[in-house]
């Protein structure tokens, strides 16, 4: 975990030495501007299971800095989501017992 924070941190200052070039490196603002350009250019196969976790992980980071609409919004997303697990779970256990009835 420590080198994961080290390698994020020494990111950040490769950052204000190659594109956030007279930025004071201290700033809260400076420091979230550097992470969103951190994530814009983070690429890697997006068909994978690793993928699709760290995409869950990145829309759960970016609703919980949302406000307003935007978080009502993903509230409701995670809430269609749910139900729709909810449902389909439901409907595979009643074509279970169906089977096994037979």
């Amino acid at each position: 975990m420590a080198a994961a924070k080290n390698r994020s941190g020494d990111e950040s200052n490769r950052r204000f030495h190659e594109d956030l070039v007279g930025l004071d490196p201290a700033d809260p603002e400076a420091q979230e501007f550097a992470r969103h350009l951190d994530r814009i250019e983070r690429c890697g196969p997006a068909f994978t299971v690793e993928a699709s976790i760290d995409g869950v992980a990145d829309f759960a980071d970016s609703s919980r800095r949302a406000g307003g609409l935007r978080w009502w919004t993903a509230v409701a997303v995670v809430c269609l989501i749910l139900i729709g697990v909810i449902v389909a779970s439901w409907d595979i256990v009643l074509r279970t017992l169906a089977w096994l009835a037979e």
